[in-house]
């Protein structure tokens, strides 16, 4: 069954080829969730692989589902590579190692699946204040609304009946917490605002959950989130504003949802807030913020007197929400993202008015070497990436909470990070030798990336014992390796090489200690005249030695 599969993935390779090919590579990460697919073809005068293979989606589920009875793997990271003679190869494994070409590039190995790169929010102090909610006035203000909504719709409007003492003991048993009092006593008014009758969107614009959902989307929330170390190696979560309200997280056993936006984001009430917080606090989690949870008000109490102010004041706009009754929308809901943590994007060069909130700086294409000295108007900066550009000195980063740093290094040194208490993330490049010995002193290093620069000493990533992400070019990993100074606690690699092969890949992952001796092999050539294959061990999966070693 593979052989039958991989052969029509490579006729539809050969078959949508351009002229004057010479060699095509499909990757692709698979399984029941979705397929993944990134390659292209080698032509003479063209950039590399600028021509893209089109994505055999169903042949590479069959493939994913073949191996997955095969091996029991439930991903798979599949490689095929054919030629114009009709020679091709394909080799699979789990996909504990991926192919990023279409992104970084190379590979990534995940050698520790379980482990997740620390967030700050889970280490900061609680705030120690009183809830700000007021059970009888958050009722008070939720008929106020209602009946000034009825009087704008010319109707009143349908809500399911209250939740039960007892539904309210089991919602909160269910989620481990006593719900806060002023949320406890809208449910205690309705069930909700609609489930299975068309939402209101009561709550901030939003659809309130009935509590059976509540719960449902608490368990959700707490599932353990998928590691992408491709984006998550450098990442930042920024604060929320007011600074010091809300935990950096991107999501907390105590933020509990009470409100859906319908778009994978939700209203929440922060039940373990930061120093800065009050108990019961209302925030915004969800998809568009693991990076920054929203502050949105002190209380539920406080939404629900935004919300009737804006009524009062005709702040909303009438629709029709078919099928049902017309609606309505408030026309200041509250807040999505605060400005602090919207990242910056410049060009040239640093502007010479930064916010003073500012949490994130991309910077593009300017003269080097760039003069960091503006970003002390910045003092709240956490990431700094100069993208295609360079610098020197890097004396103005050690006062600034800088946790992810990515900037090419010219005529300078590492030596101004020394101690850097808040640095979690690092990339270098650059064409001069660096010493990082420096890094053995940044207590909070977790990530590294130094393929794109020579390293004068590459014995000290050994002494990193905090070092959990690290990336290096084949060449590196190679002097690494053969000297036995791999970082003692790493659980995830990249392998730099956009022209390495997922053979090489897997002999690389073998040397960081995972066993890649089960892996899907197979080799065969479809003979041009006629369009027969030829396979080898009789179509059989076959082990194959890797083309050449990573070097």
């Amino acid at each position: 069954m593979v052989e039958r599969t991989v052969r029509r993935i490579v006729e539809g390779m050969t078959a949508s080829a351009p002229p004057g090919w010479r060699r095509a590579v499909l990757v692709s990460t698979a399984g029941r969730d979705g397929v993944g697919v990134a390659g292209g073809y080698s032509v003479p005068g063209q950039p590399r692989w600028r021509i893209p293979v089109s994505g055999p989606y169903e042949e590479l589920r069959t493939l994913a589902e073949e191996a997955r009875r095969a091996r029991g793997w439930e991903r798979v990271s599949v490689e095929v590579e054919c030629r114009p003679s009709g020679e091709y190869r394909m080799v699979a494994w789990r996909d504990a190692v991926t192919s990023l070409r279409g992104r970084d590039g190379g590979f990534q190995a995940v050698l520790d699946p379980a482990y997740r790169l620390p967030e700050p929010g889970l280490a900061q102090d609680e705030g120690t204040a009183a809830p700000a909610g007021d059970p009888d006035l958050a009722r008070t203000r939720l008929l106020a609304c209602l009946e000034r909504r009825a009087a704008a719709l010319g109707r009143t409007e349908v809500l399911p009946p209250p939740a039960s003492a007892a539904a309210l003991e089991d919602a909160e048993r269910r989620i481990g917490r006593a719900l806060p009092a002023d949320l406890r006593a809208l449910y205690q008014v309705a069930d909700g605002d609609g489930e299975g009758l068309g939402h209101r969107y009561l709550l901030g614009g939003d659809a309130w959950l009935s509590l059976r959902h509540l719960v449902t989307v608490y368990a959700r929330l707490q599932e353990p989130a998928p590691a992408h170390w491709e984006l998550d190696w450098d990442a930042v979560v920024h604060d929320a504003d007011p600074p010091g309200t809300v935990r950096r997280c991107g999501g907390h056993p105590g933020w509990v949802p009470f409100a859906s936006g319908e778009d994978g984001n939700y209203l929440a009430v922060d039940l373990s807030p930061a120093v800065g917080g009050r108990p019961g606090q209302v925030i915004r989690i969800g998809r568009d913020h693991h990076r920054q949870p929203a502050y949105v008000a002190d209380s539920v109490t406080a939404l629900l007197g935004h919300q009737l102010e804006q009524l009062e004041r005709g702040l909303f706009e009438t629709y029709d929400d078919e099928p049902y009754d017309t609606n309505l929308m408030l026309l200041e809901p509250v807040p999505r993202v605060s400005d602090g943590g919207r990242p910056w994007i410049a060009d040239d060069r640093i502007p010479d008015e930064l916010p003073h909130t500012l949490q994130c700086l991309h910077l593009h294409d300017a003269p080097a070497p760039v003069d960091l000295t503006p970003l002390a108007a910045a003092p709240g900066l956490r990431l700094l990436h100069l993208n295609r550009c360079s610098a020197a000195d890097l004396t103005p980063l050690r006062a600034l909470p800088i946790e992810s740093l990515r900037l090419t290094l010219v005529g300078g040194s590492l030596a101004p990070l020394r101690a850097h208490p808040h640095l979690t993330s690092l990339g270098v490049s650059g064409s001069t030798p660096v010493d990082v010995a420096v890094l053995r002193t940044v207590p909070n290093l977790r990530a590294l990336d130094l393929s794109q620069v020579p390293v004068a000493d590459l014995s000290v990533l050994s002494e990193l014992p905090e070092l959990r992400y690290l990336s290096l070019s084949g060449r590196q990993w190679a002097a690494l390796l053969d000297a036995g100074h791999t970082p003692p606690a790493l659980a995830a690699a990249r392998l730099s090489d956009d022209d390495a092969t997922l053979e090489q890949a897997l002999a690389w992952t073998a040397r960081l200690g995972l066993d890649p001796s089960d892996a899907l092999r197979t080799t065969g050539s479809l003979t041009p005249a006629t369009g027969r294959q030829e396979t080898t061990s009789g179509g059989e999966p076959h082990s194959e030695p890797p083309r050449r070693p990573v070097q």
